[in-house]
């Protein structure tokens, strides 16, 4: 399986720190994440009582699942270090910051994985400057080869 990005994210914000954390899974979620069946479209992550939540990210059922397959959008539990989870804890607290899922891959354990960033939302300007870098940056390469 390929990683699962989030392509919007680095549209959307400004990616100060980046985490990888652990996620609390069912079985059926597994088998559909090994086939890469995820989408990111307006997750984000919550505190509730000091525990890191990831909310409305849809994974779909499996498709050999019988009636216990999982539902799509459930919330799902993120596994931080205390010292980690203390820290994004005070970085949200402060104005404009956010947690926003990255992407997800396959540790060298072949354990599932989330790289969760702690973003600053970007404005209407910010996003076209984003994007003219990004045309820049492709014609300098194209010149390059």
């Amino acid at each position: 399986m390929a990683d699962i990005k989030n392509r919007s994210a680095y549209h959307d914000y400004f990616i100060d720190d980046k985490y990888d954390a652990g996620m609390v899974l069912l079985g059926t979620e597994v088998k559909s994440l090994r086939d890469g069946r995820a989408s990111f479209n307006d997750s984000y992550c919550i505190f509730n009582k000091g525990e890191l939540w990831l909310k409305s990210m849809h994974i779909s059922e499996y498709s050999h699942g019988t009636t216990n397959n999982h539902d799509p959008l459930r919330d799902r539990k993120l596994l931080l270090k205390k010292r980690e989870l203390a820290k994004l804890e005070a970085k949200i607290k402060e104005k404009g910051y956010t947690i926003i899922p990255l992407r997800i891959f396959f540790n060298d354990k072949r354990l599932i994985k989330i790289e969760i960033g702690l973003g600053k939302g970007k404005k209407q300007y910010d996003k076209r400057e984003t994007i003219k870098q990004r045309d820049n940056d492709r014609e300098l390469k194209r010149y390059i080869k």
